[in-house]
Formats: C-alpha cells, structure tokens, sequence
C-alpha cells in the first residue's frame, strides 16, 4: 500500500500508526498547493478532494480521510489493539475521540493556518482552542493515554494536531498535562521514525 502525505500535515497520524502497526508501505510526498505527487502525477486522479491523506491500498482502491485510514489500518492487525474491537462500545468511544478530534480540534486549529484569516475571528478561533485544550486536560486526567493506559489511534491523531501549536505561536506550557502527553507520545520508536521520514526530526 502507499500513503500520500504532506509533511507535518494530518496524514502524519496515519503514517505514525503504520510505523505502530509494522505494515509494508510506501510513501508519496504531494505538494498541495500544486497538486502534484513527487513523482509528477496530478493528485486528484488519486484523491479527487485534493488533500492528504490518501492510501493507495495494493488492489486499487484508495481511502481517504485521516479518522477512516488509521480505523482501516488497525482492524487490519486487531492483536496490536490500536482500536478497540468493532461492535464495541470501546469503539464507539474511539469513534467519539476521533470526531472530536477531526471537528473540533483539527479545523480550528488548522483553520489558523490561512494567512486571509481575519484578526478579530482568528482572536475568537484561538479563545477557543483555549476552551478545547481546558477540556483535553480534564479528559487526560489519571490516564496515559485517550482511552486509558494503551496508545490507540486517536493518540496517533491527537499528538499531531497538537503538533500544529508550535507553528502557530500557541504556548502549550501554559497546559503541562498536554506537554506531558506530548513528551509520551512523541517517545515512541514509530512516532519517531515518522517524524524522521517525514523530515520533521
């Protein structure tokens, strides 16, 4: 299979829990802006959205979006428990930490990202990621990871979008539990390798 990614983008989660889940795959990098592959192809015969991630699985078929992906590439190796079980209700809590996550977290924070953002709005954006990250605290309290002690795949999408902090000036120190878990995640030998792959090490 490959995954198409941008470095440091959202389809950093993605290949952080291939590396967990030791799948063969390859990587494509996509230039976005251009819409282009680096090997030259147009991106859009790949992912007709025009964003990463997209997985080129080896039959043809292509899955997109990050929460779909890594789902996808858990049940494929269910012994590693980077989901809970489908049909559970611990996957149901997956799938509520993943939502959030994608809806909450990810768009407000990545919507910081477009320089047209006006001041007022990006201010109000930001007060609320202050809210999100109170409530992330509260909700990582007592436990080492999002749904308790082992690391699943809202770990792998949670430490990315917080990534995203240190390039839009937020200073996470002012939430030292979500350091903590930052510090957690980012020791993990495929979080590492990723980052490394991707350039970002």
């Amino acid at each position: 299979m490959k995954l198409y990614y941008s470095p440091g983008a959202c389809s950093l989660s993605p290949h952080i829990v291939l590396r967990e889940a030791a799948i063969p795959f390859e990587l494509e990098r996509v230039d976005t802006q251009a819409g282009r592959t680096e090997r030259g192809r147009d991106f859009r015969t790949v992912n007709p959205k025009g964003y990463v991630p997209a997985l080129e699985l080896d039959h043809g078929e292509v899955l997109t979006e990050g929460p779909a992906i890594v789902q996808y590439l858990a049940d494929l190796v269910p012994e590693l428990e980077l989901a809970p079980p489908a049909g559970t209700f611990e996957r149901y809590r997956l799938q509520e930490w993943l939502n959030y996550i994608t809806s909450e977290l990810h768009k407000s924070l990545g919507g910081l990202f477009n320089p047209k953002m006006p001041a007022e709005f990006q201010k109000a954006t930001r007060d609320a990621i202050a809210g999100k990250f109170d409530y992330l605290v509260k909700a990582l309290e007592k436990k080492t990871f999002v749904l308790g002690n082992g690391f699943t795949v809202a770990d792998a999408y949670l430490f990315v979008v917080l990534s995203w902090t240190a390039h839009l000036q937020i200073d996470l120190s002012r939430w030292p539990a979500l350091t903590a878990y930052q510090a957690r995640v980012s020791a993990r030998p495929a979080v590492k390798a990723a980052l490394m792959a991707e350039g970002l090490a």
